[in-house]
């Protein structure tokens, strides 16, 4: 296929599109996924819809033109520094900026502003593991490649649900164990898909990582699986590591007290790792995320180094980042305590050494605020300026209400994005960015991989690059010299320098071999790993060669610490978040695709049943959900996949998709005191139910307002939307959806239940559903498919009776996107052909044969209708 070569705008996995003029595909030739997609990248045609794209900039609201919205940008931070100095102002960033975008941005704040304030929500995800790399090898570097997980011979999976939110990789994962026989090991409070894999699954009580790993650093000591000369020759401070491991954990029972595990099961493990030369670990959210996540990555990388496992193929620790740069991000120092180029910001040679290659006149001189702190501050009135790019605080920060206090306070905010999102509205000046297909620049992946963003479509009116309005900024605030760059490729070449600058070899982070490129040659990078001298980069650290003062990796001593927000009697329950498989983030572009709203249609809140039935909460039910932040009506899922009194509701759902908003609304502000990261896995709450009082459903080909005295949720359906309501007052709504045309209605008040159908030319425009029980309501994938098309007078009669059927009536959940096969369908297929296996599945009728993340759900239908012993273990290829 012809087009252009770009790299997916979601996960860190960082797979290779081709972009042609009507689909995009996977790039075979790219070495992140040589052709594979997960759902999310293959429906990202679908997400190419301008008609709800920001388009020109606005001041309070009203459309204004670019030179004065610049201006008014610049005039404000300036004046804001003049009277309160630089640390009044700030800038929170993204992991979805590409690398270009990022370094204009820290350039203008560090070297020129001359505070540290800028942030990104790359805090919230990974930066618990810079600063475990920081403190074990001296900088933020990921040692592994991918193509560590096709030669290992056990991969441990450590808070990570790879299967759903890194798919492409965890196929790479299951396709060594059905050719080579590999193990994997899962360790995760909730039984995920990615569990559902696995050979050994370890369900530990949340927070206690450390205690595994600090049990497994002992077992290792006491079972002669040391690397003596490794630890000899390339490391510090094994001793003192190991006596603090010993005194916390000294034998397996403790490890099972402390993490609540069979003592068999940690034995199993313990004895695998020992066993297995060719191991690694691969950690993510479930690690990054914790007020402990930093002691939890260094864990992990203390038996790494213990047993000269790292850097060699086959063996490391494996840090997955969640968004497509965040890898980039920190290369150009992102974080508010970070320099650019891995430069040390607390060293004053290094921040000499930036402010000579910058010629910076105003070089910070001290770290800014972390995420969770700039907004507090913010709120308390000391932020004056605030400019959001790219990212959505208003509801993925920790304590939203109090990140939107903060916003609201803050005298004057500009925020530049693609979509008005829920941010938006807090902004003084809102700029239009360029998106993903339209903007040129660089990424890097999980394993250090520079990619290519290359545009293959016009941005939208007068959208325009980040890194073009921050230049534009800066020129107007004096400094036009220091950014009168004219495109993406003189700001990688500056990066690129940087670099280099007066590099030694002390710093591994160096593209000194990209230094001089052009124009002609940044259009034809191809993708490399870093670092970048005379050759791209491979594994790091298997002979030493740390980038410390002695070369030397540090061992790390860490103690089990409890929950920052343990529950309690009033709180008992434990909140934990997380990823959905066909969402991103806020879903401002993944809600935008009906098929990637049909696997998961709304946030329900996942309990055990036995919890549950504990508190009288019926499947379907609705509960408040309150935490010492706030409360929240939400729908109960009865869920064995939870531990006893966990609870897990998924992050993506705002304001504008959900009554209850969203979820970290709830969540507490317990930070990693090391690395600032928020714990978004552990919140105390309690759960009460709540009366539901009746059941609708209200489709239209515009966009619906919610009625009042309901719970709703909001997805996208082909040619218009879906609310599904429950009453949370006895009295029905009384409001319409938004449309004209002739209106049919049925009403049986015995029943109370209510259908009103409105046609426009005989094509179903709206419908309006009522009924006190669920099961009293049609089938919404019916509905949907009926939406926009004729309805013939005998299909009328029956929809206003109630009896309206069709092929899509009971088909129930969509279970692989991919190729849009139902539950129903696939328990069809299992059932009339008798097949056993998820591979036989997918020759019938090709679901998962795609990405694969549905294989697991697959598997469990199966066992469901066949005997246990038909169902094979080995994982299945597609």
């Amino acid at each position: 296929m012809e087009g252009v070569r770009s790299t997916c705008p979601y996960c860190g996995v960082g797979c290779g599109v081709i972009a042609g003029a009507d689909k995009i595909i996977g790039d075979p030739d790219h070495p992140a996924n040589f052709g594979q997609l997960c759902v999310k990248g293959a429906a990202l045609a679908e997400t190419l819809d301008d008609s709800t794209r920001l388009r020109t900039p606005q001041i309070d609201g009203r459309e204004a033109n670019w030179n004065d919205a610049l201006d008014l940008i610049a005039t404000r931070f300036r004046a804001a520094i003049d009277e309160h100095g630089p640390d009044s102002v700030a800038f929170y960033v993204s992991g979805q900026c590409l690398t270009e975008d990022y370094y204009a941005a820290n350039k203008l704040m560090k070297g020129f502003i001359g505070s540290g304030n800028i942030d990104t929500n790359s805090r919230l995800c990974m930066s618990s593991t810079v600063a475990g790399n920081l403190r074990a090898f001296g900088e933020d570097v990921v040692p592994g490649i991918y193509e560590d997980f096709d030669q290992a011979d056990l991969i441990v999976l450590a808070g990570s649900n790879t299967a759903w939110c890194h798919p492409v990789l965890f196929q790479r994962m299951t396709a060594a164990r059905a050719r080579r026989g590999i193990r994997i090991v899962v360790i995760d409070p909730r039984r995920t898909a990615t569990a559902d894999e696995a050979d050994l699954f370890l369900p530990l009580a949340p927070g206690s990582d450390v205690a595994l790993f600090s049990g497994l650093l002992v077992y290792l000591a006491d079972h002669n699986a040391l690397d003596g000369d490794y630890i000899s020759a390339h490391t510090r401070d094994f001793a003192a590591t190991l006596a603090t491991a010993r005194a916390a954990t000294p034998s397996i029972p403790a490890v099972a007290a402390a993490t609540s595990l069979p003592i068999e099961d940690i034995l199993q493990f313990y004895e695998w790792f020992a066993a297995t030369k060719r191991s690694v670990t691969v950690t993510s959210q479930g690690i990054n995320q914790s007020a402990s996540g930093t002691d939890k990555v260094n864990a992990i990388t203390n038996c790494h180094l213990a047993t000269g496992r790292i850097g060699k193929p086959g063996m490391g620790p494996f840090s997955l980042t969640g968004q497509p740069n965040a890898m980039g991000g920190r290369e150009v120092g992102g974080l508010a305590n970070q320099l650019a180029a891995h430069m040390n910001l607390a060293d004053p040679a290094d921040r000499a050494r930036v402010e000579r290659f910058w010629r910076a006149p105003n070089m910070l001189c001290a770290p800014g605020l972390k995420a969770v702190d700039l907004f507090d501050q913010m709120a308390a009135g000391k932020i004056k300026a605030l400019w959001v790019i790219a990212t959505n605080p208003a509801v993925s920060m920790p304590r939203a209400e109090k990140a939107r206090l903060g916003l609201d306070t803050c005298p004057f905010v500009v925020v530049s994005d693609c979509w008005s999102t829920d941010t938006t509205r807090y902004a003084n000046v809102v700029l239009p960015a360029a998106g993903w297909g339209e903007r040129d620049g660089t990424v890097t992946n999980s394993e250090r991989m520079i990619s290519r963003q290359r545009p293959f479509r016009a941005a939208p009116g007068e959208a325009r690059p980040d890194w073009w309005m921050l230049a534009e900024v800066a020129r107007r605030m004096g400094w036009a010299e220091s950014f009168a760059w004219s495109g993406p490729d003189e700001i990688f070449a500056e990066h690129a320098a940087l670099s280099a600058h007066e590099n030694d070899g002390a710093r591994i982070f160096n593209l000194a071999g990209l230094c001089n490129m052009n124009r002609e040659s940044y259009n034809a990078m191809q993708p490399a790993r870093w670092p970048i001298t005379d050759q791209n980069g491979g594994r790091l650290f298997a002979e030493g060669g740390f980038p410390t003062p002695d070369r030397k990796a540090r061992f790390i001593a860490t103690a089990p610490r409890a929950l920052m927000s343990a529950p309690d009697e009033s709180h008992p329950f434990l909140l934990n978040t997380g990823r959905v498989r066909d969402q991103w983030h806020s879903m401002t572009r993944t809600g935008l695709a009906p098929r990637l709203m049909s696997h998961t249609t709304e946030p329900t809140l996942a309990i055990h049943p036995a919890d549950a039935a504990n508190l009288g909460l019926a499947n379907g039910d609705l509960a408040t959900i309150t935490t010492h932040e706030g409360s929240a009506i939400v729908v109960i899922a009865h869920d064995t996949a939870q531990r006893r009194g966990e609870l897990f509701i998924p992050m993506h759902w705002s304001d504008r998709n959900h009554s209850a908003g969203p979820v970290d609304l709830l969540v507490s502000g317990a930070c990693d005191p090391i690395s600032g990261q928020p714990d978004l896995k552990a919140t105390a709450a309690r759960l009460e139910i709540y009366e539901t009082h009746w059941h609708g459903l209200m489709l239209a080909r515009g966009t619906i307002t919610p009625p009042h005295g309901a719970q709703w949720s909001r997805r996208a359906i082909k040619g218009g939307e879906l609310l599904r309501l429950r009453g949370t007052s006895p009295h029905a709504p009384d409001q319409l959806p938004p449309t004209e045309g002739d209106l049919l209605e049925m009403t049986d008040a015995a029943r109370s239940i209510t259908r009103r159908v409105w046609l426009c030319e005989g094509r179903l425009e709206a419908c309006l559903f009522l009924a006190r029980v669920a099961s009293d309501l049609p089938s919404e994938s019916f509905i949907a498919s009926l939406l926009g098309q004729i309805i013939e007078p005998a299909q009328r009669i029956a929809l206003l009776a109630g009896t309206a059927n069709g092929p899509a009536q009971n088909e129930g959940q969509m279970l692989c996107s991919c190729f849009q096969v139902t539950k129903a369908r696939i328990e069809q297929a299992v059932a009339r052909q008798g097949l056993t296996t998820a591979a036989a599945v997918g020759d019938a009728i090709k679901a998962g044969t795609n990405c694969g993340s549905c294989v697991a759900e697959i598997k469990r239908l199966i066992a469901r209708l066949q005997p246990v012993s038909a169902v094979p273990v080995a994982s299945f290829q597609g």
